[in-house]
């Protein structure tokens, strides 16, 4: 099977899958009203309603899970879930360090002529004193800077895969949920921050604090060193006020376009001079502060960081914005101005508490609707990691690359594009997209044994030049012939000539430092285990007594979609099982049914039905 046409006669396209959003709207019977924010009058919560919730609230249910919570009322079921009342303690490890940070790393030069004029100037820097006599004195600084920045990069990928095994296995699925709309929304990325202890930092921040209170959340995350660094705090001191974080707070965390001026943005950069970081931690320094008068939305004083978060927490907008916000991404994209504005008027009532908000939503009639129930087009890490929920796996598979997974998909965790985050929606949905979902759902059922893990193999990767350096080093060359670019090389027979020669005088090769630093960050750096998903599709199937291929479609169809297949989709899987056995009698190919199975497993996951939650 290869990727041009491992899909069979499931076609995807953006048009199939508003066709069937089109169609979900019409057929699902739930009897509940668009935008009607009060609770759900219902004895039970039932089996379509706990598949949706589950959906909305983690990352999706087994069917035991499902049956449990069908068989709950819709209060007790959402406060399981929100207050985790009769949930079991969450008892999952911590993240698990590899070591490769030490002390004299911090603070981090911004970049690597920082880091040489720091050397040139001190005779040090990064803890690495320049050498005091021969050729590339200072080659060990930078050997070290490229070490980090690896070593980082690396550790960030681990800390993504911690978090992935989190949101798989946590009894308290709406913690990570949560957390993971908040690293939406305060977007930070390791490529501008440069240090995996900072995002490990901000995204327990989000687990700790994500479902409690908005203030408390807001002013953690202004004073986190991850956000800090990402918005360019050291530079913004008394007399020179950097407006990044100014202008972020209003325009993507708190209130959106439209609703303040450019004097707020730069009277407000001044109420946030000083707040800076040292390691992992806030710091404030007075002297850089500026302390006079400013004016900011119409409130005029000697204004300091936190006061002016309050300033902007006091204008409606500021809750109907976080109230919409949060809406679109538990319920539905298109809220109404109508609608925002109740929503916003709920959060305020509410003193901008987020757990209480999100049990109204989860008990509301709005949630239950039609419009609202399977329209939802799931990101790439929903996607990823709720089928491996649904499989039943409890370890995030080392193969294929949950990263390289989800990079590909749109969505790589600890790397959003922005600071403005993801765009979700249609969004996620584009040919090439829905082809590459497919590829997923075929790694998954069929593994690649061949896979190479770029966390340890780095030639194999985009970096060229780091394969082209260690290659040439093995051969026995020098390091001047061994780092020449490609431009310059006049053949490999003039690189070995040069092996004889002595090394041009420099202070310090950085196309050697790349590769020495990809070399000692992968020896430091714990590898993430390249194990495949666990799969025995026959013994579901043994094990439920099913006989024919219509039962067998049915069945992975309840458990993997939340529609039902339409018939001639129906008949066309079943087709597929049976021309794949060779009979239409299931039992009878007992000892050959992984692979069919497998087949149609990964037919279903392709097709545009799975695409929503």
């Amino acid at each position: 099977m290869n990727r041009e046409c491992r899909h069979g006669n499931a076609r995807l396209s953006l048009q199939s899958l508003l066709l069937v959003l089109a169609l979900v709207v019409a057929s699902i019977s739930v009897q509940a009203r668009m935008g009607d924010l009060s609770p759900l009058a219902e004895p039970l919560l039932g089996e379509v309603r706990a598949m949706h919730l589950l959906e909305r609230a983690g990352f999706g249910g087994t069917p035991d899970e499902v049956v449990a919570f069908a068989r709950l009322s819709p209060a007790v079921a959402v406060r399981r879930l929100v207050y985790f009342e009769g949930a079991p303690a969450t008892t999952l490890p911590a993240f698990e360090h590899s070591g490769v940070f030490e002390d004299a790393l911090d603070p981090f030069p911004v970049s690597r002529p920082a880091t040489t004029e720091q050397a040139a100037a001190q005779g040090e820097a990064l803890g690495v004193k320049v050498k005091a006599g021969g050729n590339r004195p200072v080659q060990p600084v930078v050997d070290r800077f490229f070490y980090w920045l690896r070593a980082s990069r690396l550790e960030t990928d681990r800390v993504a895969y911690w978090w992935a095994g989190r949101m798989l296995n946590s009894p308290r699925p709406l913690t990570e949920k949560m957390a993971l709309f908040w690293h939406g929304h305060f977007a930070t990325n390791e490529e501008k921050v440069r240090d995996y202890r900072k995002m490990l930092q901000q995204v327990e921040l989000f687990q700790r604090e994500g479902l409690g209170n908005f203030r408390t959340l807001l002013l953690a995350v202004a004073k986190n060193p991850a956000m800090l660094a990402f918005l360019d705090a050291g530079v913004n001191v008394k007399g020179a006020p950097n407006e990044n974080f100014a202008r972020e707070i209003m325009e993507l965390f708190t209130m959106g376009v439209g609703h303040y001026g450019e004097q707020d943005i730069r009277e407000a950069a001044r109420a946030f001079t000083g707040w800076n970081y040292r390691g992992l931690d806030y710091q404030f320094n007075a002297a850089q502060h500026d302390d006079g008068e400013k004016q900011v939305l119409g409130v005029r004083g000697t204004l300091g960081g936190e006061e002016v978060i309050d300033i902007i927490l006091a204008q409606p907008v500021t809750a109907e914005y976080i109230a919409s916000k949060i809406y679109r991404f538990y319920v539905r994209e298109d809220p109404d101005p109508a609608l925002r504005t109740a929503l916003g008027d709920r959060l305020r009532a509410l003193d901008y508490e987020l757990s209480p908000f999100l049990e109204m939503l989860f008990l509301s009639q709005d949630f239950y609707a039609p419009e609202s129930m399977a329209t939802r087009i799931r990101s790439p890490v929903e996607l990823v990691v709720s089928t491996y929920h649904k499989l039943g796996l409890t370890q995030i598979p080392g193969v294929p690359d949950f990263n390289e997974t989800c990079e590909a998909l749109g969505q790589r965790l600890l790397f959003p594009p922005t600071v403005a985050g993801w765009a979700y929606g249609r969004s996620w949905i584009t040919p090439g997209l829905m082809l590459a979902r497919g590829n997923f759902a075929l790694d998954v059922m069929f593994p690649d044994i061949t896979y190479i893990a770029k966390d340890r193999y780095p030639e194999y990767g985009a970096d060229d030049e780091i394969a082209t350096v260690h290659q040439r080093i093995r051969a026995g060359f020098d390091i001047t012939a061994a780092t020449a670019p490609p431009a310059t090389e006049g053949g490999m027979a003039m690189m070995a000539v040069s092996n004889a020669m002595a090394d041009r005088d420099e202070a310090f090769n950085t196309r050697y430092a790349s590769y020495r630093g990809w070399q000692r960050a992968v020896e430091r750096v714990q590898p993430i285990p390249r194990t495949f998903a666990r799969l025995d599709l026959t013994a579901w199937v043994t094990a439920q007594k099913l006989t024919t291929p219509e039962a067998v479609v049915d069945t992975l169809a309840h458990r993997f979609l939340v529609v039902q297949l339409d018939a001639s989709a129906r008949k066309e899987l079943a087709d597929f099982l049976a021309g794949e056995l060779g009979t239409r009698d299931v039992a009878a190919a007992q000892s050959y049914l992984e692979d069919p199975l497998r087949k149609l497993l990964h037919l279903i996951l392709s097709r545009p039905e799975y695409q929503l939650g």
